[in-house]
């Protein structure tokens, strides 16, 4: 068992010490802060006299009123880090103190530096404190996790990484009723990062490379992880910059922590003088905390069906540009997510080191096909692909995730596409690619094949299901279970099909009763009108207002003849088309009918082929033409499996007979 592999174990040994106050879904609430803060204290211990001592100074040269950059410059100069604490306590000093440890912990907590202490606030651990102290198992905690030597000598960045990781994602899956919130599963992640980085081998190769990534939906920290390690395992001397936004408070205390327990030195101090990103708070929608950034890679699972209702009027209001392709209906925003991500885009310009950049997005079907032509959903949908930036479509086996089992698809988005690419879209039908899960967690019943698997406890093998899809996106080429098409392929113009209004005329005592209620002062008009037209069904309508215009002395307002039309007649199919002008006709909206017809098909020759045979009086109103897209995964993976021969049917059928002959001699 490696060193991480038994850290884990130590960790996970010490939860089972929360039974009784906690039940197992809530350790986390617990688990994580402490490792985090067990961490930071490890790292700390080298330089902690130090820090201490300068503290000291500076309160003494600044009269106990340190401006807060200065602190920071000296202090991380001192530590080699991006956190400090000024606090005199270590977990061994706190154990010396045990009826005074929970306030003692809070005070330790207090000392460290603002970023530090906002994750600590955002975890509400001093609620978590308080409550440990009064089930009088706080000291014991402190005491055990005082034992898990995390200096960095021992554990390095990377393995402190693969420790909290493994912690983050099995705390998630003990309370997967609401881990689909926040956090993906492991495989999902690890598919998304293949795809993201597919064909990106001088990357992943050449040394010194940097590159940055953005999940603006960050929950957790997993798929920035997963994507860092992922380099890491092909190219040490790559630089990943990990960037992350979220807006549920624990989620983002955890990434935040996640990227402190991370933080590679040489990256803050090295070649690059950069460090390694930022985890930041706030909802992406309304509230971005990267607006003059771009990206070279993003990556997001937004959550499905989000409303926005709440979010609508700031968006309303939205001048950055970020939306102009149109909004979703406002009970799903994940297209908002996209558009957001896209204005994150890179320039495509390699000999300026612009690389362009590449979306990984996972998506319900919804925003495939939801909204008809010239909606919110099409107009999205027409920007990306008539940009050409949609590369490909992947979809997953349902019971994927621990709160949905409905059907999710990963979506490849970029705007430097391969030149074997550009022009076209691929579709990958990967929803038979699953292994049943050995037990299921809420409403994840499946998962995709990782390989070996390493939990942090045991190693796993498993059909490599992920590497066979990324080898069937990579050949690019009609399978089975991948079709290519051209982006016009996707698209279709919404034409208006109009029918002609047939009116038959008829004059009764009932109606003209109700019409002389609403105008009595047209009596004497309606008089002459019925002794002249009389009372037998007039199939021409425009004769009827002919011969009213004759008799009529008076001059009837519009709303007096629409009234007495609407009274006096009725829809009859055998009865003339009521017109507007020379070879103009009055349109029956109850008629009214639409055609999709595809791009690639001339309009006029699939309305004289599809139409006219049919409907021999139906015209084209092309004032009203839409253009619009949508993707029916569905239509281009449909297998019929035929129908089932009466044999077949006749045997079921009978032993239904026999079973219900049985049942009836009991």
């Amino acid at each position: 068992m490696t060193t991480h592999q038994q850290h884990i174990k130590f960790i996970w040994d010490i939860a089972d010490l929360l039974r009784g106050p906690y039940r197992p879904p809530q350790y986390e609430r617990v688990m994580l802060p402490m490792t985090v803060l067990r961490r930071f204290d490890s790292v700390l211990a080298n330089t902690k006299e130090d820090v201490l001592a300068e503290f000291e100074a500076l309160k003494v040269k600044h009269n106990n009123d340190i401006p807060e950059s200065i602190l920071a410059s000296k202090l991380e100069k001192i530590t080699g880090q991006k956190f400090y604490n000024t606090s005199p306590f270590t977990f061994e000093k706190l154990k010396g103190a045990p009826d005074s440890i929970a306030q003692d912990l809070v005070a330790y907590i207090n000392g460290f530096s603002p970023n530090v202490r906002q994750i600590f606030e955002f975890f509400e651990f001093e609620k978590e404190i308080f409550a440990m102290n009064d089930a009088n198992i706080l000291y014991l905690i402190v005491s055990e996790f005082a034992k898990v030597n995390l200096h960095p000598d021992l554990v390095s960045n990377r393995d402190m990484g693969l420790i909290f990781e493994n912690l983050i994602r099995r705390f998630n899956e003990l309370a997967n009723e609401t881990a689909g919130d926040h956090f993906t599963p492991r495989e999902i992640i690890k598919l998304m990062v293949n795809l993201l980085f597919i064909d990106d081998d001088t990357f992943l190769a050449d040394k010194y490379q940097m590159r940055k990534i953005l999940d603006p939906t960050c929950g957790t920290g997993g798929m920035l992880s997963e994507a860092k390690n992922y380099v890491k395992s092909f190219n040490e001397d790559a630089i990943l910059l990990t960037y992350g936004q979220e807006y549920n408070k624990r989620a983002f205390a955890t990434a935040a922590a996640d990227a402190l327990i991370k933080m590679d030195k040489s990256e803050t101090l090295g070649k690059y003088q950069q460090n390694q990103g930022e985890i930041k708070f706030g909802d992406t929608l309304i509230d971005d905390q990267f607006p003059e950034d771009t990206f070279d890679y993003l990556i997001a699972n937004p959550p499905f069906g989000v409303d926005w209702k709440k979010q609508k009027p700031a968006l309303d209001r939205d001048k950055t540009g970020r939306f102009d392709a149109g909004f979703p209906r406002v009970n799903d925003g994940a297209l908002l997510f996209l558009q957001h991500m896209i204005s994150k885009f890179e320039n495509y310009k390699p000999s300026k080191k612009q690389f362009g950049s590449r979306i990984a997005i996972v998506f319900s079907g919804s925003p495939m096909f939801s909204g008809g032509a010239g909606s919110g959903e099409s107009d999205i949908r027409r920007w990306i692909i008539e940009n050409d930036w949609l590369e490909g479509i992947i979809a997953l086996p349902e019971q994927m995730f621990y709160n949905t089992g409905i059907g999710t698809y990963i979506w490849i988005v970029t705007n430097r596409k391969q030149d074997n690419r550009k022009g076209k879209i691929q579709l990958l039908d990967a929803r038979e690619c699953y292994i049943p899960m050995r037990k299921s967690q809420g409403s994840k019943r499946r998962k995709i094949g990782e390989g070996e698997v390493n939990d942090g406890i045991i190693n796993v093998i498993e059909p490599n299901q992920i590497k066979e899809i990324i080898l069937e996106y990579g050949k690019f080429s009609t399978t089975e279970i991948s079709k290519i098409f051209d982006n016009q392929d996707f698209g279709f113009t919404r034409v208006t099909i109009e029918r002609p209004l047939r009116l038959r005329y008829e004059m009764s005592l009932e109606r003209k009763s109700a019409f002389l209620d609403a105008c009595p002062h047209l009596l004497d008009d309606v008089q002459r009108i019925d002794k002249d037209l009389g009372r037998e069904p007039l199939m021409d309508w425009n004769e009827v207002l002919k011969k009213m215009k004759k008799l009529n002395t008076l001059k009837w307002s519009a709303k007096e003849l629409a009234l007495f039309r609407s009274v006096f007649t009725d829809k009859d199919q055998e009865a003339e088309k009521v017109n507007k002008g020379k070879n103009v006709f009055e349109a029956d909206a109850d008629l009214r009918d639409y055609e999709n017809v595809p791009l690639k098909i001339n309009i006029t020759e699939y309305f004289q082929n599809e139409v006219l045979p049919f409907v021999p009086d139906a015209w084209m109103d092309n004032t009203k033409d839409r253009i619009g897209y949508e993707i029916n995964f569905n239509r281009y993976f449909f297998k019929n499996k035929g129908n089932r021969t009466l044999d077949e049917i006749n045997n079921d059928l009978s032993i239904i007979e026999n079973d219900i002959l049985k049942l009836l001699a009991l």
